[in-house]
């Protein structure tokens, strides 16, 4: 990468660090993409074309890449020449002109109600380690986190008196959103514990150093009790905040009330979460429908 595309390339990832507050994760694959093109391409960001993109993605089509991947580096590409054409260094954004593979929907995994309980229940013992383990798979489903948000909470973000808690999304948007009454029993048991170990840091998760959970252990805490309960796919805490949301649609709640606890900035992305299959709507219809039903 020449010395001219360096700069700008910092400059993006400067940018999406300090103004759009992006992941660590998000950025990193950003950093990927971005190196991946302007060492493929080898000119100058105000050179490029869309011919230029259009052989970068038959390059990866080539390299038999997922189309759901070859369409990310293609945002990658968009938001970086975005950038650069508002802040002068490009005339026009190439990327524009280049449209995305089409992808298929993959509805997430999610439990059943049945499934849910087991799972539940499977973190035995009233120790650091199971009732933590608890007081995590019960909150993802309580509340709908996402496993970012929930390895960022801190002590003081619990409100145990109106039970409620204080949540850092996407873009550091906070918002407050309710937990249900056998997440709040699992936390008040998992906080002696708790408070029992040595700890360095205000995270309400910790393992058994005293430091912040990752992201990454929480991972594995999930599909640890998958394993044991013996739950079929991959279920990862995404399929949680996925199941809590398909579970609260399936019960009647509005899709607006579910995009606020999710903490969606747009409707279009929460419908992406819910899953309502042909068998419920059809139930809905027969009850609801005043011409569903047969005449006495």
């Amino acid at each position: 990468m020449e010395q001219k595309s360096k700069k700008l390339f910092d400059q993006f990832l400067f940018f999406l660090k300090s103004e759009q507050y992006v992941s660590l994760h998000t950025l990193k694959a950003y950093t990927l993409d971005l190196n991946e093109f302007l060492d493929f391409v080898s000119k100058k960001p105000k050179d490029i074309d869309n011919l230029d993109i259009r052989s970068f993605l038959a390059s990866l089509h080539h390299r038999k890449l997922k189309k759901s991947s070859i369409s990310r580096k293609l945002a990658t590409i968009r938001s970086f020449f975005k950038y650069l054409h508002r802040e002068g260094y490009v005339k026009k954004n190439p990327a524009k002109l280049v449209s995305s593979p089409k992808v298929p929907r993959e509805l997430p995994r999610f439990l059943s109600v049945d499934e849910v309980f087991s799972l539940m229940e499977t973190p035995a013992g009233d120790t650091f380690k199971p009732t933590r383990d608890k007081a995590i798979l019960e909150l993802l489903y309580s509340s709908g986190l996402r496993v970012s948000e929930l390895t960022s909470l801190d002590m003081s973000d619990l409100d145990f008196k109106e039970s409620l808690i204080r949540v850092k999304g996407k873009g550091r948007k906070e918002r407050i959103i309710p937990v249900g009454s056998k997440a709040m029993e699992a936390l008040q048991n998992y906080l002696p514990e708790r408070m029992s170990q040595k700890k360095t840091t205000a995270a309400l998760f910790i393992n058994n150093r005293g430091s912040r959970l990752t992201q990454r252990s929480v991972r594995r805490v999930l599909s640890h009790y998958c394993r044991m309960i013996k739950i079929k796919g991959n279920l990862s805490p995404h399929g949680l905040r996925h199941t809590f949301a398909t579970h609260l649609l399936h019960e009647g709640a509005d899709l607006r009330a579910i995009q606020e606890l999710l903490g969606h900035s747009s409707l279009s992305t929460t419908q992406k979460y819910t899953h309502v299959d042909i068998k419920h709507l059809s139930e809905v219809y027969d009850k609801a429908h005043p011409f569903a039903k047969d005449d006495e």
